[in-house]
């Protein structure tokens, strides 16, 4: 369970099978049943368990550097790393086919791109190398909105792709505030977290700048087809999370990007039920 970040992977469920509700009330000619929802929840589940266990993998000899990592199963001693790696690799590859059999095979393809993207373009080349891995890793979750859309549509269209982008563009500002949290654990670790290269100050006005991009983004939506329930919650939850960075660039500590962290996080959350709402009580001007 803990090598299969359970949170993680309870967040891109929920991300998954909203966007799949969303999908079969505002998509005409989409088709969905209680079995088609129970197939997207297992193979989202497999996919983000198994991604997880491959980043605990090859995190390995970084995790034992950091407080907030330290006590993981590998660096603990509790798992063998080769066990956590079988683990990983089986549990990915069967997700996907999982995926293939039981939905469709453009569901199927979104689930192995959220897959390659956290574990070879974030973990592997990016997070260790740029300070834009975080912004590049966000695709994964962006691949788990996508692949619930496919689901009842078996194909993608504009409204569901940019549903799906929310994830990317709301990720920088959730992982730079706990990358201030945890500054010291990153340079320890030489892992190149913006907060690390740039200091505190600026990333926190590139968090303002980047939430600034994400409340206009998130209320474009209504011009593709969301209605006004979405709008509405996307304007008070992002209008809340731009007030608390636009307080994190005048106090610029950890301690306060600690509770902006825990603004943000929810965020995503409340948007994707905000999107699953919306098509339940669907209404526009």
């Amino acid at each position: 369970m803990e090598i299969s970040k359970p949170r993680i992977v309870v967040l891109l469920v929920i991300t998954a099978v909203t966007s799949m509700f969303a999908a079969s009330k505002l998509i005409e000619g989409a088709n969905v049943d209680y079995w088609a929802y129970l197939h997207i929840i297992i193979a989202g589940a497999l996919a983000s368990a198994g991604s997880s266990a491959l980043n605990h993998y090859y995190d390995r000899d970084i995790d034992p550097k950091m407080t907030r990592t330290s006590k993981r199963p590998i660096p603990s001693g509790r798992m063998a790393a080769s066990h956590v790696l079988i683990y990983g690799l089986a549990v990915s590859c069967f997700s996907v086919i999982y995926g293939y059999v039981t939905i469709n095979a453009v569901s199927a393809l979104f689930i192995a791109l959220g897959i390659f993207s956290y574990v070879i373009i974030y973990t592997v080349w990016l997070k260790r190398l740029n300070t834009s891995n975080i912004v590049i890793g966000g695709i994964a979750g962006s691949a788990a909105s996508w692949a619930g859309w496919a689901a009842a549509t078996g194909s993608m269209d504009i409204l569901g792709f940019l549903v799906g982008f929310l994830v990317f563009v709301w990720t920088p500002s959730h992982f730079w505030c706990l990358a201030m949290k945890i500054k010291e654990e990153y340079a320890q670790a030489k892992v190149p977290m913006l907060p690390v290269v740039i200091g505190m100050q600026k990333t926190s006005k590139y968090i303002l700048a980047n939430t600034l991009i994400l409340l206009p983004y998130s209320l474009m939506l209504y011009a593709f087809g969301m209605g006004l329930v979405y709008t509405a919650i996307a304007a008070v939850s992002g209008g809340l999370m731009l007030a608390y960075h636009y307080r994190l660039t005048k106090t610029p500590t950890s301690e306060f990007a600690w509770k902006a962290y825990k603004v943000t996080a929810p965020y995503l959350t409340i948007i994707f039920v905000a999107v699953a709402l919306d098509a339940a009580f669907h209404f526009r001007f």
